[in-house]
């Protein structure tokens, strides 16, 4: 509880500049070329990835 509460107050103190530039750094990251890996996990990820080492 008391990691948490840290985290909120320090969220919270930063400017609103900051707060939107760490949003938007973050909507950036999730973009990633492996979306199967978010949906349906890392075993059709690792499949895909055999069959293409198998061709």
């Amino acid at each position: 509880m008391k990691f948490m509460t840290e985290q909120v107050v320090s969220y919270i103190d930063l400017p609103k500049e900051e707060r939107k530039k760490r949003k938007t750094d973050l909507k950036t990251q999730k973009n990633h070329p492996l979306i199967g890996n978010r949906w349906f996990g890392v075993l059709p990820v690792a499949i895909r990835f055999f069959f293409k080492k198998a061709n």
